[in-house]
């Protein structure tokens, strides 16, 4: 079974490594540009796990956090900030909103795929 990741982020570069990163451990990749378009690939696609950035034009990584934990598709699919941001009052922000975990950018290839593996299983 291949995990189906959905990133989303505004970054075309971050989107780039991401989809290269991921698709080299085997998994499928979706990218989205921002919030909304996140949200409604979500929405039409099954995403085993979500990779969110917070700054993000039209709605932040919030707002997509929100929208998936309080829809009525796959609530429980684990969520993981991507972002430049480390302060511990955003940390906590994310975590309340209903994040899984918080990596920041950037990232380490490994470690962000030894993340992916344990909390996919796959």
């Amino acid at each position: 079974m291949t995990a189906h990741i959905l990133a989303i982020d505004d970054s075309r570069t971050i989107r780039n490594l991401l989809t290269m990163t991921l698709e080299k451990a085997g998994y499928r990749v979706t990218t989205a540009v921002d919030g909304v378009d996140g949200v409604n690939k979500f929405h039409a696609e099954s995403a085993d796990l979500v990779i969110t950035d917070v700054n993000m034009p039209n709605k932040d990584g919030f707002g997509v956090i929100s929208d998936i934990r309080g829809g009525d598709r796959n609530r429980a699919v684990p969520v993981l900030v991507l972002t430049t941001e480390s302060g511990d009052a955003l940390k906590e922000r994310a975590r309340k909103a209903g994040a899984t975990g918080w990596i920041v950018k950037p990232f380490d290839d490994e470690s962000l795929v030894a993340v992916i593996k344990r909390l996919t299983g796959v």
